[in-house]
């Protein structure tokens, strides 16, 4: 069955729909979604991962800490279509003179190789987690091709010859309290100095003022600074900030010194490796809502359901033009994924955030479907991508 046939037979009865195929496996609709409020206006996808023409991917703007628009990102990989993914480190109005890194707040993973780990709960942008969710929650889709929800946890180590520490982060904007992380090539040339301020419980709280910074190159210590700094870093090169323990712990070394580094990201509950995963918190497990979801603050959502064991992926964005811009709360997009056909369901980042867009078959141009709630599109670090070939 075709995704746009499967989506047209799951729309919300008295739906206004507008449905096609946009590719091989993939389908698009539209349809309003009636509540006490008013009514909003739902955009989705439907991919059919059985389809072996179809594949879903991590969109980024080829750093952890940098942002694009949603429609440039899928423009620029060659998906087809794509929505925006885990909310971010949008502002630092907490701490002047800081800057915001656009970083995503959890585990991201692309083309099968872990980009970046999840930030403390406490560090957290976006509205209130369930409860029993965390940071390190993912959506992602495995080497068998089924997309699933899990968990993913950092696991590494840095390595001398006085001893070994657990390693604290990998590209993150926000490291744990007395701990050491690592920035490779793929954080990006922003400044380092976001990963030292609040603590694992409150963002706002002030930037440590005891920090240290290593660089390794070729497992050797190179140089070290007291302050955590900006700009690429090359291939083969790590940086490893720290920051109160941490930074007493770098401060030991010293140039030339053997410095080990290792670090890999570990699922709670799924064997098969990813060869994507995106950051948000799910919503929906085995066909039944959370307990404890949001019923009150409705707002314009971006989601993502998994429906068939695995099989099928549904991209949910809600229009955002001032007629719909009420929106839903997180406990009915729960219910209006589980109408769609979803078992398991993801919540992404919304707001200004949402953003859903389609390539033209006929112009070949990456057009957004929704209408996002701010204009012009608000850049972002990260999205889901549709790729099809025919």
């Amino acid at each position: 069955m075709l995704a746009g046939a499967a989506l047209v037979e799951a729309a919300p009865a008295g739906a206004a729909r507008a449905p096609g195929v946009i590719a091989p496996g993939v389908g698009y609709t539209e349809f309003d979604v009636p509540t006490a409020r008013g009514t909003a206006h739902a955009h989705v996808l439907g991919v059919d991962l059985r389809d072996r023409r179809v594949r879903v991917g991590l969109l980024y703007p080829g750093a952890v800490a940098a942002r694009a628009p949603l429609s440039a990102l899928a423009d620029a990989q060659g998906a087809v279509a794509g929505v925006n993914g885990d909310t971010f480190n949008i502002t630092e109005t907490q701490h002047p003179g800081v800057e915001a890194t656009g970083a995503a707040v959890g585990p991201a993973v692309a083309h099968g190789r872990p980009l970046k780990s999840a930030v403390p709960e406490g560090q957290r942008f976006g509205p209130a987690l369930p409860p029993g969710t965390t940071t390190k929650d993912v959506l992602g889709v495995g080497v068998d091709g089924r997309a699933r929800l899990d968990s993913l946890a950092l696991d590494g180590s840095v390595r001398t010859s006085a001893g070994s520490l657990p390693l604290g982060g990998l590209n993150q904007y926000a490291l744990p309290v007395g701990s050491v992380g690592a920035f490779t090539a793929d954080w990006g040339a922003a400044s380092r100095v976001r990963a030292t301020c609040g603590t694992d419980t409150d963002r706002a709280a002030p930037c440590s003022t005891d920090t240290y910074e290593v660089t390794v190159v070729r497992g050797r210590v190179v140089s070290a600074a007291g302050v955590p700094g900006s700009g690429a870093i090359a291939p083969g090169t790590t940086v490893l900030v720290g920051r109160e323990a941490g930074a007493r712990w770098l401060r030991k070394l010293s140039p030339g010194d053997r410095v080990g580094v290792r670090h890999r990201l570990v699922a709670s509950r799924s064997r098969v490796p990813y060869r994507f995963a995106v950051g948000g918190y799910p919503v929906l497990a085995g066909g039944l809502p959370l307990p404890g979801l949001d019923d009150r603050a409705s707002a314009v959502r971006t989601a993502a359901g998994i429906a068939d064991h695995g099989r099928r992926l549904l991209l949910f964005a809600l229009d955002g033009s001032p007629e719909f811009r009420g929106g839903l709360t997180i406990a009915e997009v729960a219910r209006a994924l589980l109408a769609l056909g979803a078992e398991d369901a993801f919540s992404l980042d919304g707001g200004g955030s949402t953003t859903l867009a389609v390539r033209d078959p006929d112009t070949h141009t990456v057009r957004v479907r929704n209408h996002p709630s701010v204009d012009p599109e608000r850049p972002v670090p990260n999205g889901i991508g549709v790729f099809s070939r025919t």
